[in-house]
């Protein structure tokens, strides 16, 4: 299915799914992460109680379902906080998703603009792969940019 691109807030729009990067070290800081830590704490305590353990690694999902039934996944896209995403761990991850959210009868699922802000990625490198891995879903991969507002 071809990956579409939509502008709003990925958490409020009222996607079926929606998945977003994290590190390896249990820290939800910044970006959506942070937004996740602040809407689903029980998600974050599992997310860091598996980084603890060394359960959650570089390449991994972390899928968990929210009391109002949306399908968070949790991509272990980078190891570090910061500037450490991988393309190689997003390309797999969104890949993993995908299947995970066909397998569930999950008709889209919603990602941001995945290591390309706090990452540190370019964002062409990062689309280029979520087209490929949309391409090959039967799930709609829906790619949600944030509103910018003049602030003038």
């Amino acid at each position: 299915m071809p990956t579409t691109h939509t502008t709003g807030d990925l958490l409020t729009l009222g996607l079926p799914a929606l998945a977003h990067g994290c590190n390896c070290r249990g820290s939800m800081a910044g970006g959506i992460a942070r937004q996740v830590r602040e809407r689903w704490p029980a998600l974050v305590r599992e997310y860091e109680r598996r980084c603890l353990a060394g359960e959650f690694r570089l390449g991994d999902v972390m899928p968990w379902e929210t009391p109002e039934g949306v399908v968070v996944y949790n991509l272990a896209t980078q190891v570090e906080r910061g500037a450490d995403a991988r393309l190689e761990a997003i390309d797999a991850t969104v890949r993993a998703a995908l299947a995970d959210a066909a397998a569930r009868g999950i008709d889209r699922l919603g990602v941001p603009h995945l290591g390309s802000g706090i990452g540190g990625l370019r964002w062409p490198d990062v689309w280029k792969l979520l087209e490929d891995a949309g391409a090959g879903s039967p799930v709609e991969l829906v790619v949600v940019g944030r509103v910018h507002r003049d602030r003038g």
